[in-house]
């Protein structure tokens, strides 16, 4: 069971404040540390955007060693295409950090997220730097979540509690992202913290799997942030035996807890898509392989002639039999069927006759969450993508998005 109210994660401490980088009077910078004389174990997915931002190249550099101290999140600058001078400003917010809590550089991790192409600056960052860190406690999970908005309407949280080997281990997590998104892990940011007691290479497997089924199904507009990254932190403090078989039944429900956990995160991006109003599971069943189920439902997803329909509520199936028809997977009309939630609307090549069925599947589109079901007739592979429409509100939105 996956909660979206205020929690806490033993062995962690979090706060979050108004720097004033770029926003003004509302949260903008965030920290997430383990506890005093804990390093934690940590992972992190990245993006495969070739104009990866810097502190993405800094975390990735920070992994190499599989322990942590600190996460440092700032809103609004995202530190991305910023050359030398940005990726030597990541570093210093890294120093910034790790100075106050007496640790290492490299013992933190930083995330950015907001313009593009603009400098962060470290002036206010290091006038914060003494209240965030005496700021520090075990409850300021929301805060954190709110701090790490850029376009969002809604802080994003979600946790869960699962008993392992006879300890009950707390996962939860906050996450950012409304548009910009689409993400291709291996602008989204997500932070997830545990105390389970885990080796930090299983860690990363289970990072690496719950991502794979959770933020890389989601899309909002089809675009892949310069600054995408999950990250995430292990305290120990839940005290159970260490977890290092990525086989055992154990490690098993850690796997399954923590996926549940990144997918409850990625449908509320979804949900607070620029401008969205309908959230909208495209199912694609029957298909020869994952990835041409995969690669169908995306084609689908990121339609916008389909988004389109979806926020006129015009039950248009042509529009999504022809993007289906253009994935690039070899199909057969004849063996398809599509269906919105329980009505068959295509089957055999032909729509469904009927006046009853055109009635039905409208009202289906009125819906404020529906079901897209396309059975390719191919197989037994299948895969879900979860998107949401596109309203007149995600284009104003980006219009004047840096303004």
């Amino acid at each position: 069971m996956v909660s979206n109210e205020a929690f806490t994660v033993p062995g962690f401490v979090v706060s979050a404040l108004a720097c004033q980088m770029r926003y003004r009077n509302r949260p903008d910078l965030a920290l997430i540390a383990a506890g005093d004389n804990l390093d934690a174990a940590a992972a992190g997915v990245f993006t495969r955007n070739l104009f990866s931002a810097a502190p993405v190249e800094l975390c990735k550099r920070h992994l190499h060693s599989p322990y942590k101290k600190a996460i440092v999140i700032n809103a609004g600058i995202a530190n991305a295409c910023t050359g030398a001078m940005g990726w030597q400003k990541a570093h210093q917010m890294a120093e910034l950090v790790a100075r106050s809590l007496h640790v290492d550089a490299e013992q933190i991790l930083v995330a950015s997220t907001g313009v593009i192409g603009q400098q962060i600056q470290l002036e206010p960052v290091a006038a914060a730097m003494p209240d965030l860190c005496a700021g520090l406690r075990a409850d300021a999970w929301e805060q954190v979540a709110r701090a790490i908005m850029t376009t969002d309407t809604v802080p994003k949280m979600a946790s869960t509690r699962v008993q392992i080997q006879g300890k009950m281990i707390t996962i939860g997590g906050v996450a950012k992202g409304s548009g910009m998104i689409a993400p291709d892990m291996a602008t989204m940011l997500a932070f997830v913290c545990t105390d389970a007691v885990i080796q930090p290479d299983l860690l990363s497997h289970w990072l690496r799997h719950g991502t794979s089924n959770s933020f890389n199904c989601i899309t909002v507009d089809g675009d892949t942030s310069t600054n995408d990254c999950v990250l995430m932190m292990a305290s120990g403090a839940a005290g159970n035996e260490l977890l290092r078989n990525p086989q055992s039944d154990e490690s098993l429900l850690f796997g399954e807890a923590l996926q549940a956990v990144l997918l409850d995160l990625a449908k509320q991006i979804v949900y607070d898509g620029e401008g969205a109003t309908k959230f909208i599971e495209i199912q694609v069943g029957g298909a020869p392989d994952m990835q041409s189920a995969k690669t169908v439902a995306f084609t689908i997803a990121h339609s916008p002639l389909v988004k389109t329909a979806f926020f006129g509520e015009d039950a248009n199936w042509g529009r999504i039999v022809a993007a289906a028809g253009r994935s690039g997977i070899p199909l057969d009309p004849q063996k398809a069927a599509l269906f919105f939630d329980d009505v068959c609307v295509f089957r055999g090549g032909m729509p469904v006759a009927g006046s009853e069925v055109e009635e039905r599947a409208s009202r289906v589109f009125k819906r404020q969450r529906l079901t897209v079901r396309l059975d390719l007739g191919l197989g037994e592979s299948a895969f879900t993508a979860y998107t949401c429409d596109l309203s007149y509100d995600y284009v104003k939105i980006n219009a004047s998005y840096r303004s």
